[in-house]
């Protein structure tokens, strides 16, 4: 089969063997696996941060979003039949979903957006799992609540952002605000149901305060954590709750106590590598998002298609995301 795979590590994207074009062995599934013909990928930072630091011996194929269709099924699953159409972001134990058949657990794919093709399925699963956990499993918001309470997304022009604001304007009673810093990615934020849009090359507290926003309840923090660290526990309010997806080399969390803030953090990655015994939640979110979607609750964030699924436009994926300058998600098509 068909696939993308980097052989060295550390490679700066501009040189062709950062990723390249090659045929590997069709995958057959275990007990609880799908295995599916990919359709469709979308590009994720998660991609850039593996290709760059993780070592390999042997090519190591990346992707963590697929939309496809079942081929074949494992002896115990139940969840599904060939010939259904799936989308999911796999687990990054395995090998990836850059590949023309792909293997994934069946408990956390869900089915594909009926009202969706292909492309704009693919750009949705781990943005919207990361996004779904942060707020409503690390962040405690429940569904329909918090009335008189405030979420400031740090980076909320981006494909965990762009799922964030629409969840949390959508299922939720917060206002909502957005950080962008260009004027592209803030009509997004607008766009995507955010009650206010601040500007995250300024101070963060600063820019609330000109707003008149005041101190925030619950933060999200997508991207530079480190950068906004001071500011962000500045924005926010007493026993406010603060939670994060990104790497920050180092993080304090001594300068949360004065005030009692919490500290949560979030990697969607958490429930299929350690099989959790709750594993299936994100089986029954994917179902559950795809439901929102149909009955026109929640958009794709699909943003920029960069044609078939190669070497050279999957290069050209990662630049983009190493940019910092994407809005949105980036996916491509077919094989």
């Amino acid at each position: 089969m068909k696939a993308i795979a980097y052989t060295r590590h550390g490679l700066p994207i501009d040189d062709p063997q950062a990723l390249v074009d090659l045929e590997l062995p069709a995958p057959q599934p275990g007990p609880r696996d799908l295995l599916v013909e990919v359709r469709a990928v979308s590009v994720n930072p998660v991609d850039t941060k593996v290709r760059r630091g993780a070592p390999v011996e042997s090519p190591r194929v990346l992707g963590w979003d697929a939309a496809g269709v079942v081929r074949a099924v494992g002896a115990q699953v139940s969840l599904f039949r060939p010939g259904d159409e799936v989308f999911y972001a796999g687990s990054i134990t395995r090998p990836g979903s850059n590949s023309e058949l792909h293997l994934v657990d069946e408990r956390i794919a869900g089915r594909k957006p009926a009202s969706l093709g292909f492309a704009e399925a693919a750009a949705m699963p781990l943005t919207a799992i990361t996004a779904w956990e942060l707020l409503f499993d690390r962040l405690g918001v429940p569904e329909g609540g918090g009335e008189g309470q405030n979420l400031l997304i740090v980076g909320a022009g981006g494909g965990v952002g762009s799922m964030l604001v629409q969840l949390a304007r959508r299922l939720t009673r917060l206002t909502v605000i957005g950080t962008a810093s260009r004027e592209e990615t803030r009509q997004w934020v607008r766009e995507l149901g955010a009650h206010h849009v601040i500007d995250h090359s300024q101070p963060l507290a600063e820019a609330l305060q000109a707003a008149g926003l005041g101190p925030v309840t619950h933060v999200a923090s997508l991207t530079h954590t480190e950068a906004h660290y001071a500011q962000i526990i500045e924005a926010l309010q007493p026993q406010g709750r603060l939670a994060l997806i990104d790497d920050p080399e180092r993080l304090d969390a001594v300068p949360l106590k004065r005030k009692s803030l919490s500290l949560h953090w979030e990697l969607m990655f958490t429930r299929p590598m350690f099989e959790t015994p709750d594993m299936v939640r994100q089986h029954e979110l994917l179902q559950r998002v795809g439901a929102l979607v149909d009955e026109g609750t929640l958009r794709t964030t699909l943003a920029a298609h960069f044609g078939t699924i190669n070497a050279a436009n999957l290069r050209r994926a990662h630049a983009l995301i190493e940019s910092g300058r994407a809005r949105g998600k980036v996916v491509l098509e077919g094989f």
